[in-house]
């Protein structure tokens, strides 16, 4: 796989957070794969200290609409999409983060809203009223789209996260692995909430950058026959759940 830069852009907002477009690359690999690229990219990066132990589990709540507008968007590749969601951190619900990821032409940005574990579970109950006057846009923002375009909670997708971070060009990569989507509902707080694999889902790899990827981490990521992919852990736990 080869990756080809482009342009830097920036997106002016009206939020205080990653208001930059940051470029976007995600490549389906195989377990081995990840363990090769592992070991070179490890060699120059660190491992991202808010990942102590060097992985850490992220379990999130996507939504969507009746008609499914964020997965067709995604699998369409639409060029301008946008999708909402809420996702904790190895199981500790006092760091809760709604967050919604744009997309623009190949690059993203993502702007994020704290809510408490009793705010997130009255949205999954439906009991949205707190939102309308809320203090931080995001979340208003989130209020007025499950009124007009219908969004509600869809589906929790769990999966494990191993980060590694390289200071010039602001660069992460990532590997995403176990990926695991909830039955039964979207109650994620629930004791007998139920995961079980998506399907074939292969690894993640996902590489993000600002200005310029660093030829040392393009190059200890290159992998034979492997492309770059849209792949969506949201799709894949919706087509097989």
């Amino acid at each position: 796989m080869r990756y080809n830069p482009g342009k830097f852009h920036t997106k002016k907002g009206v939020r205080n957070i990653d208001k930059r477009y940051r470029h976007e690359v995600k490549h389906a690999i195989n377990y081995c794969d990840m363990l090769c690229i592992r070991q070179r990219i490890s060699a120059v990066a660190r491992s991202d200290p808010h990942a102590p132990r060097g992985q850490y589990e992220i379990r999130s709540l996507y939504f969507d609409n009746d008609d499914d507008k964020a997965l067709r968007e995604k699998i369409y590749g639409s060029d301008r999409r946008e999708k909402f969601r809420i996702r904790y951190y190895n199981n500790d619900t006092s760091f809760i983060r709604l967050e919604k990821k744009s997309r623009l032409d190949g690059l993203g940005t993502k702007y994020s809203a704290k809510l408490t574990k009793e705010e997130t579970q009255n949205i999954i109950d439906g009991d949205i009223s707190f939102m309308k006057d809320h203090e931080d846009s995001l979340i208003r923002e989130l209020y007025l789209k499950m009124n007009y375009q219908r969004l509600r909670p869809k589906t929790v997708v769990d999966y494990t996260r191993e980060p590694y971070v390289f200071d010039a060009g602001n660069v992460r990569v990532t590997f995403d692995h176990d990926i695991r989507m909830g039955m039964g509902g979207c109650d994620m707080f629930s004791e007998d909430f139920v995961t079980v694999p998506a399907g074939d889902a292969p690894v993640i790899l996902e590489v993000k950058w600002d200005d310029f990827l660093p030829g040392i981490i393009r190059d200890c990521v290159q992998t034979r026959g492997v492309r770059a992919t849209s792949f969506s852990k949201y799709a894949q736990c919706r087509i097989y759940g």
